[in-house]
């Protein structure tokens, strides 16, 4: 398993085209769940939660302290994707790996929109 890990890590810093891109995309998630746990301050309003087509009312709310999940969301998307990406450049190449980098990148910026969305709604 050692063995396995460094042989991954050599792959990666040998390509470094990914290997920026994988750092950008975990600085860009660090900066952002940090810029979303500063703008989250406790309050009596409820933030809408989730939706359903299926309920009495479409969207569902609940307290504050909801919008800390955007925070641990950031972090662990972007850990994965460069998991997932390490590993495709070992078993499928280069190509789909940088791919699916970008692919993380941009789900880490719509999820800080969706949450900027969120956070920004009137009292």
């Amino acid at each position: 398993m050692k063995t396995v890990i460094k042989e991954s890590f050599k792959k990666l810093i040998a390509d470094r085209y990914l290997l920026v891109l994988l750092s950008s995309l975990l600085l860009l998630s660090i900066t952002l769940a940090i810029i979303i746990g500063l703008s989250i301050h406790s309050s009596e309003r409820q933030l809408p939660s989730h939706y359903s087509a299926f309920g009495i009312t479409n969207f569902y709310k609940d307290q504050w302290f909801y919008a800390f999940v955007f925070v641990f969301f950031e972090l662990t998307a972007a850990v994965l994707h460069i998991i997932i990406s390490i590993k495709l450049l070992i078993i499928k190449g280069r190509s789909l790996a940088i791919a699916f980098a970008w692919f993380g990148i941009g789900i880490i910026l719509m999820g800080w929109v969706t949450a900027s969305a969120i956070l920004s709604l009137p009292l």
